[in-house]
């Protein structure tokens, strides 16, 4: 006990005996690795909480240097406006060394563009290589918070000020905090474990939010960690980098949701006939970024005009994508896309599939993509499918018998797609293993339709004017997987059906009919065979 009590005051006494001028930070020195950064900042700290500060004693020399070379902090820090948390002093810094950035709450909440746009400059212009992101306890921005969020009836209020709608948007760290802390805790130790998790809350949002700072992270040019001043004892807690980090490293979001603009989704707000068609490429690309939004819980797509709908009549439509999704209500396909009106054309059915809607599905694809000019179909499946399952139970119980109603003759009709999944992962499968990939196997079985049995998708293909792709939207997530085209299309591109089978007009000829000609004779022999090579005979409609 005796030690320690000694080496404290060594501690102290050393702190308080180096010189009493410093030199300032500026573009004459060179980058400051993030571990060096933070030691500084651990040692500033110190001396703050032993009383003997050193970065009040500057003189106009110094301050002149910093006008005449320019500043180059070591570090940027996300910190509270609270007037109790100043970081200069808390941090015994010189003019020059860190790059501050303050709000009540130490959030990007409503203040996303401004936060995340000054950091991408001072990392990448400015050189610095550590982020903290600081946190206070007795915070009055999240117990505020906290207590809107604990006091709140269910639905959301509308926000009669500025600092309602901050304490409001506040809340979902409120209710993780609480969610953590369990039922037994009190409003204040929830508030108090609040002021933690807004620090990750802020982290994390800093890295799922922009491009810049997430390939900085990557390649080790900066850090950015955490931390907690306690107002009672004057100490920084260091918290370190966020949980997350490596998951959120792998996000695709260039720019934070409030920096959307209306202008970016079509001349009008909305997409419509008066906007250019999209490349399959950029139409993919802006599925990944609506689901991305949608994951992160921070959607765009809400807010709609007036003048938006009116557009949409007068110009007409122009959807970059076309979606073949499932009808399941938990995946509302314009929604999991963070997508506004004008963007999507989507076919939905249980299963996501052609089946017993032949040619519904490829025809209103045909026109979508002929006519529209949509140069991307995306078959999206999704996790625990109950048509797939059902289908599933049914091949594994062998059912041939007619289908006593159109929901049998369904799931009978999808019973190939358990076979192929079966086969494929063999005797071992267990039944949940088996439904999930025949989710898969569906999503593929779906696309190969379409490339066997439509000539005009077919031939878009080929001129690489439309691509066909696949995903899985996985439920427990909001996350799409995004699978690509079918290994299948080099081979399926050789077809030569033009319609799918159902369309096939099953007529008998009769001594009435006109004598066929060789030609068309041997047309339709070959026709009848690579329906039946294909695997979809056109069904005997005789009576």
């Amino acid at each position: 006990m005796a030690s320690s009590v000694i080496s404290q005051l060594v501690d102290a006494m050393t702190l308080c005996s180096q010189p009493a001028e410093r030199q300032v930070r500026t573009t004459i020195d060179p980058p400051m690795a993030p571990e060096e950064a933070m030691k500084l900042l651990k040692e500033g700290n110190r001396r703050f909480v032993n009383g003997c500060p050193l970065g009040s004693k500057t003189k106009a020399a110094a301050r002149q240097q910093l006008v005449e070379d320019g500043q180059a902090p070591h570090t940027a820090i996300i910190g509270c406006a609270d007037s109790r948390a100043p970081l200069e002093t808390i941090f015994d810094t010189m003019p020059g060394d860190i790059f501050v950035l303050r709000n009540a709450g130490n959030t990007c909440t409503h203040a996303e563009g401004s936060m995340v746009g000054s950091l991408e400059f001072c990392t990448g212009k400015l050189g610095s290589r550590l982020i903290l992101v600081l946190g206070h306890t007795k915070c009055g921005a999240i117990y505020g918070a906290t207590k809107t969020y604990l006091d709140s009836q269910p639905g959301k209020k509308v926000a009669g000020s500025a600092l309602e709608g901050l304490l409001q948007d506040l809340g979902s760290v409120a209710q993780e905090a609480a969610q953590e802390m369990g039922p037994a805790a009190s409003s204040d130790e929830v508030a108090a474990h609040a002021v933690k998790v807004n620090v990750f809350h802020t982290i994390n949002f800093l890295l799922r939010f922009s491009e810049s700072i997430r390939e900085m992270v990557r390649i080790g040019q900066i850090q950015i960690q955490g931390g907690i001043y306690h107002l009672e004892t004057g100490s920084v807690e260091f918290l370190g980098q966020s949980p997350l980090q490596k998951e959120l490293l792998e996000s695709s979001m260039p720019i934070p949701p409030s920096m959307v603009t209306v202008e970016e989704r079509g001349l009008h707000g909305v997409r419509t006939g008066a906007d250019e068609r999209v490349p399959s490429d950029l139409a993919l690309a802006m599925l990944k970024k609506g689901n991305e939004r949608f994951a992160a819980g921070a959607p765009t797509a809400g807010k709609t005009s007036d003048a938006m709908r009116k557009a949409l009549v007068k110009h007409n439509q122009a959807p970059h994508s076309a979606i073949l999704g499932c009808a399941d209500s938990r995946v509302p396909v314009d929604t999991v896309f963070d997508a506004t009106p004008g963007e999507l054309f989507v076919l939905r059915n249980a299963g996501n599939t052609c089946t017993h809607a032949e040619g519904s599905i490829v025809g209103s694809l045909e026109f979508c993509t002929g006519k529209l000019g949509s140069k991307l179909i995306l078959v999206l499946g999704h996790t625990q499918c109950g048509a797939i399952a059902g289908a599933t139970a049914t091949h594994q119980a062998g059912a041939s018998n007619a289908p006593g109603c159109a929901l049998e003759g369904l799931l009978q009709g999808l019973a190939v797609v358990a076979k192929d999944a079966s086969e494929q992962l063999g005797p071992g499968a267990s039944q949940q293993e088996l439904v999930a990939h025949a989710v898969k196997v569906n999503v593929f079985h779906s696309m190969d339709f379409l490339l066997k049995f439509s000539e005009p998708l077919r031939e878009l293909v080929r001129k690489g004017e439309l691509d066909i792709q696949g995903g899985i939207y996985h439920l427990e997530t909001g996350r799409v997987e995004f699978l690509g085209r079918s290994p299948r299309q080099a081979e399926l591109l050789l077809s030569k059906l033009s319609l799918p089978p159902s369309m096939v007009l099953g007529t008998v000829r009769t001594s009435q009919d006109e004598i066929v000609a060789p030609k068309f004779a041997l047309k339709t022999l070959k026709e009848g065979n690579d329906r039946f090579v294909a695997g979809g005979p056109a069904p005997p409609q005789g009576h």
